[in-house]
């Protein structure tokens, strides 16, 4: 029985792993979509997020399948109940990917507008969270998930710069709008993607040592 169970356990590690690069393959080319707006790039993005999906699946029932049959206990419930949250996260920063790739479409309609905002700072950071976080989990590294969550004020003070200054050009450019809402969107996206990179970090922390530190009670 033990065997079994420890099988299965690594069949969920790989599982979570495998999702943890499809869904950091497409953080990266969502932020290659943001740089070159890249119509065709936005598509593909779209048209693979099923993959995601799937696999986010497999991870649940996976998860559902080893506590219904083994019921297991400490540590190893730790871990299930970790990959439940870590799984949905992941799952939600690809929806996130998505929502790049479809602002971006909008976008790449027209060649030309009056004002720009450089989201390279900004997704830099995102994309750096989201790795860590990974890293964290792989190495079980506590000191690394807690560096992850040193960030997200970075990510969030450049989003409300973004605010400050789209909302000004929508003054100055109301012809823009549409224009102006999908650049100010994209602030958001990759806001919450650092959101949930965060989450999957504060996960790994109570994966390793049992403490919750949510709403920043690890301060």
């Amino acid at each position: 029985m033990a065997k079994h169970f420890d099988r299965e356990l690594e069949k969920l590690k790989k599982k979570i792993l495998s999702l943890s690069a499809l869904v950091e393959e497409r953080v990266y080319l969502a932020i290659k979509a943001i740089e070159s707006r890249d119509p065709d790039l936005a598509e593909r993005i779209i048209r693979s997020d099923y993959e995601i999906d799937e696999t986010e699946v497999e991870v649940e029932e996976e998860c559902l399948k080893i506590l219904a049959l083994y019921q297991p206990v400490a540590v190893d419930l730790r871990l299930i109940v970790t990959v439940i949250k870590i799984n949905n996260d992941l799952e939600r920063i690809g929806d996130e990917a998505v929502n790049i790739a479809e602002r971006i479409q909008s976008i790449a309609k027209r060649s030309t507008y009056s004002f720009h905002f450089d989201y390279a700072e900004m997704a830099e950071i995102a994309a750096a969270m989201l790795k860590q976080s990974l890293d964290a989990l792989v190495n079980l590294d506590i000191d690394t998930a807690f560096r992850v969550l040193t960030l997200d004020d970075e990510v969030d003070d450049i989003q409300s710069k973004a605010y400050s200054q789209i909302k000004a050009a929508m003054g100055e450019h109301p012809e823009e709008m549409t224009y102006l809402i999908n650049l100010y969107l994209i602030s958001r996206h990759l806001e919450r993607i650092a959101d949930h990179a965060t989450n999957i970090a504060e996960e790994v922390i109570y994966l390793i040592e049992g403490e919750i530190v949510r709403h920043g009670n690890y301060l």
